[in-house]
Parts: structure tokens; C-alpha cells; sequence
């Protein structure tokens, strides 16, 4: 190679690497808030198949993706200041599950995307405009919980023909709680089927409360 090939092609390479630079620079790297109640220890199943679907996607931890996880540690009082936490760190999406934590996210931000899951009644708690078509920033899952209240007790029924008194254990600091509860005394009633309630707290709390029904 002639001296001034070499030259021109070290020049080139030189003019070069600011381009490349830039390129990598440029490299999106996205970052999602975990929003929950559980700790990351107690939650690690759902984390690692959340991280591991992410993976198949395309996304490498630590090169295009980054995650924040904050839990609530089963105090629903928390949820807003750690969502405040993920709006500072500006976080591109919010992954959470809950109804006390969904509502949270939709109080403080109608711009960042929120995937929920688990949510018991996202249309009737006003989190969504309908399931068919969410509207807003949130999308996510329903666990369906009033449509599975009656045939909850028909397996019950099935397993135990004399069962007479049925007991359900609640969050009584969960804004879906008092609409579950008459979900499952509406189910119970054409069953001649009593019902109560335990408020069960987390063990910071008060202990549990028993509530009366049909």
C-alpha cells in the first residue's frame, strides 16, 4: 500500500469515529418502574419471568434496558410517594398491579404508558374507559373478580353440598374492597349461603376485623 493510501485511509477511519460515537450515544436505553406491593424478594417468580420475556424481546438488562422496582411492602398509603420516586427517575413505562397502586399511577401521570395486571374491576373503579378500548395511558389485565364471585361458591357448592357459611379474607385499605365484598354476598344469597368478611391487615396494622353478612 502506497504512503498516501495509508494516509487517506487512516484520515477516513479518523472522520469516522465521531459518527460512531454518536451512534452508540444515541443507543435508547429504556427504563421501567416495577410498581408493587410486594417486596422483590417475595415477588422474585413474576420479576424474573417479566425480565426473561423482556430478554426474548430484544432487550438486553444493563445495555437497553434498566428497571426500578419499588414496593409498597403492603402499605397502600406508600403507593403515591413511590410513584413520585419513578416520575422523577423518568421512567418510560410503569409496570404495576393493584387497584390501590393503578390508582396512584393514574392520579399522578396521564403521559408515561402503564401496563397493569391483576386490577379487579378496571372499568367499574373508573381506571378505564372499557376493556375493549382503555383509552388514556393505562392497559393491562382484569382478574375478572365479579364474574368469578358466583362461580367461585358453585365449585364450593359442588365440593361441599352443606356448605352453609362462607368467609373471605379482604384488605380493608383496598378502595375495591366494599365492591368485592357485595360481589360474593350477591353470589351467596340464591345459594342460602352466609358470608364474613376479615379485614386482614399486614403486620403493621390493627389486627383483622370480622364484618357480617347474609
Amino acid at each position: 500500500m502506497r504512503r498516501r493510501d495509508f494516509i487517506k485511509g487512516i484520515a477516513g477511519a479518523a472522520a469516522a469515529w465521531p459518527v460512531v460515537a454518536r451512534a452508540q450515544q444515541a443507543v435508547k436505553v429504556y427504563r421501567v418502574g416495577i410498581l408493587e406491593t410486594n417486596s422483590l424478594h417475595t415477588n422474585a417468580a413474576n420479576f424474573d419471568a417479566l425480565r426473561k420475556a423482556m430478554m426474548e424481546l430484544g432487550y438486553t438488562e444493563g445495555q437497553t434496558l434498566s428497571f426500578e422496582y419499588r414496593s409498597a411492602d403492603g402499605r397502600n398509603e406508600r403507593f403515591p410517594d413511590l410513584v413520585a420516586e419513578l416520575l422523577q427517575l423518568k421512567v418510560d413505562l410503569i409496570v404495576t398491579r393493584s387497584t390501590p397502586a393503578v390508582l396512584a399511577v393514574k392520579a399522578a401521570t396521564t403521559t408515561i404508558p402503564v401496563v397493569m395486571a391483576a386490577t379487579a374491576n378496571p372499568v367499574g373503579d373508573g381506571i378505564v374507559a372499557s376493556l375493549a378500548r382503555p383509552g388514556g395511558n393505562i392497559t393491562g389485565l382484569s382478574s375478572f373478580h365479579s364474574e368469578l364471585s358466583t362461580k367461585r361458591l358453585e365449585m364450593l357448592r359442588e365440593m361441599i353440598p352443606r356448605i352453609a357459611l362462607v368467609a373471605t379474607l379482604s384488605d380493608p385499605s383496598n378502595p375495591v374492597t366494599p365492591g368485592q365484598e357485595e360481589d360474593v354476598r350477591r353470589a351467596a344469597q340464591p345459594f342460602g349461603i352466609a358470608t364474613r368478611f376479615l379485614g386482614a391487615r399486614n403486620k403493621r396494622g390493627v389486627g383483622a376485623r370480622v364484618r357480617g353478612g347474609s
